[in-house]
C-alpha cells in the first residue's frame, strides 16, 4: 500500500493518511470473483477446482500463512510494541489471559471438544462480521436496531456455515440437511431485513456497502451448499484480514512517520524500510516461521529439557491464545475513545 495511490488519501499537509471507504468496499469484489470461479468450474472445467481445492482452507499451509494468523500477529505487534498502549491495556490483557487459561485448562476436563470448538468458532465469526458491519455502520448510518438485526442474523448464519464446513466429517446426512435448512431460513431473513433496512441509508454508496456485507453471507452459503468449502471461507477471510491491515498500516504510518515512537520503527527507519511495509513484512515472516517450524522447534526443546514430547504447542497453543486475545482486544482498541483512534481518519 502506498501513500501515493488512490486507495489512501492525504489527510493533512503533515502527511497523515486516511482509511478510504472506497478501498474497503473494493475488497468485496472477491465475492463475484469466487462466484464466477464456481460457475466456470461447473460449466467449463468439469469440477476441476472442486476436486483439487482443499476441502478445508486449514489444510492448505499457504492459506494459513496468508490469511488469519498474519493479521493476528500484526495486531499483537501494534499493541505490545507501543509502550503507551501496553500500559493502557495491560491489566485487561493479564486478566483475560488468566481467564482463558482457567476456562480452557479446567473446561477442557469437563466440556466436550466439539462444544469448545463451537464456542471458539462462534467467537471467530462474531469477530470477523462485527468488524465488517462496524465499518459499514460508519457509511450506512443505520439506526441501532437495524444495525444489530443485520449483524446478528449474519453472525448466526455465519456460525452455522462455519460449523457445516469445519465439522462436516462429524455430521450425518440428516444433520447436514437440517443445517442447510436453518442457514437458508436465516439467509432469507437476512435478505428481507436488508430490504427493510436499506430505506434508512441515504446514499447509493452506503446501500452498496450494506448489500456487500449481506452478500458475503448469502454467497458463502451458496458455495457451502455447492461444496466449494475453500471459496466459501476465502471470501470473508480475505475481506476481514485485508480490512484489518489497512487500519493497522494507516495507524502505524500516522503514528511513526514523522518521528518513530518505538524501537521497532526506529530500527526499520535505520534500515531504510518504508513504514508501510514494516508491519506486513514482519507479521508474515513471523507467521511463516511459527506455522512452518514452530511445533517442531517446541517439540525438540521439550524433548531436550524435559524428556517429553509435545504436540501442536505453537500452532494450537500459542497461535490459538494470540487469536483469542486478538478477538478480545479488538473489541475495544479501535473504539472511539481508544488511543488508537487519534491516528485513524476516514475518507
Amino acid at each position: 500500500m502506498s501513500a501515493h495511490t488512490a486507495s489512501v488519501h492525504d489527510l493533512t499537509r503533515t502527511g497523515k493518511l486516511t482509511v478510504s471507504f472506497r478501498l474497503l468496499l473494493s475488497l468485496y469484489l472477491i465475492i463475484p470473483l469466487c462466484l464466477a470461479l464456481q460457475l466456470m468450474d461447473v460449466g467449463l472445467w468439469q469440477g476441476y477446482l472442486k476436486a483439487h481445492l482443499p476441502t478445508s482452507p486449514s489444510q492448505f499451509l499457504l492459506f494459513q500463512i496468508l490469511f488469519g494468523t498474519p493479521h493476528i500477529i500484526a495486531s499483537t505487534l501494534v499493541l505490545v510494541s507501543n509502550n503507551d498502549y501496553w500500559r493502557h491495556y495491560q491489566r485487561k490483557i493479564l486478566v483475560m489471559t488468566v481467564a482463558l487459561a482457567a476456562f480452557f485448562g479446567v473446561g477442557s476436563l469437563f466440556i466436550p471438544y466439539k462444544a469448545l470448538y463451537v464456542l471458539v468458532a462462534a467467537w471467530t465469526v462474531l469477530h470477523v462480521l462485527k468488524q465488517q458491519h462496524g465499518v459499514a455502520r460508519g457509511v450506512c448510518r443505520l439506526p441501532a436496531w437495524a444495525y444489530h438485526l443485520l449483524l446478528w442474523l449474519s453472525v448466526v448464519a455465519g456460525i452455522f456455515i462455519y460449523i457445516g464446513i469445519f465439522l462436516k466429517n462429524s455430521l450425518d446426512a440428516q444433520q447436514v440437511e437440517w443445517l442447510k435448512h436453518i442457514i437458508g431460513g436465516l439467509c432469507i431473513g437476512l435478505a428481507g431485513s436488508a430490504l427493510l433496512c436499506q430505506r434508512y441509508v441515504k446514499t447509493t454508496f452506503g446501500k452498496i456497502f450494506l448489500w456487500a456485507n449481506v452478500l458475503l453471507i448469502l454467497v458463502s452459503f451458496y458455495l457451502y451448499a455447492q461444496q466449494y468449502y475453500f471459496l466459501a471461507i476465502l471470501m470473508p477471510r480475505l475481506v476481514h484480514d485485508v480490512t484489518a491491515y489497512i487500519f493497522y498500516v494507516t495507524h502505524d504510518y500516522n503514528k511513526h512517520n514523522l518521528q518513530p515512537q518505538n524501537s521497532l520503527y526506529r530500527f526499520s527507519t535505520a534500515c531504510h524500510l518504508p513504514i508501510m511495509l514494516v508491519l506486513p513484512v514482519l507479521s508474515f515472516a513471523i507467521t511463516y516461521i511459527l506455522q512452518a517450524y514452530g511445533d517442531a522447534w517446541a517439540n525438540h526443546l521439550a524433548e531436550f529439557f524435559l524428556g517429553t514430547e509435545v504436540r501442536k504447542v505453537v500452532s494450537l497453543g500459542l497461535i490459538g491464545y494470540l487469536g483469542l486475545m486478538h478477538y478480545y482486544t479488538e473489541s475495544f482498541t479501535w473504539k472511539q475513545d481508544s488511543p488508537y483512534r487519534q491516528f485513524i481518519g476516514f475518507s
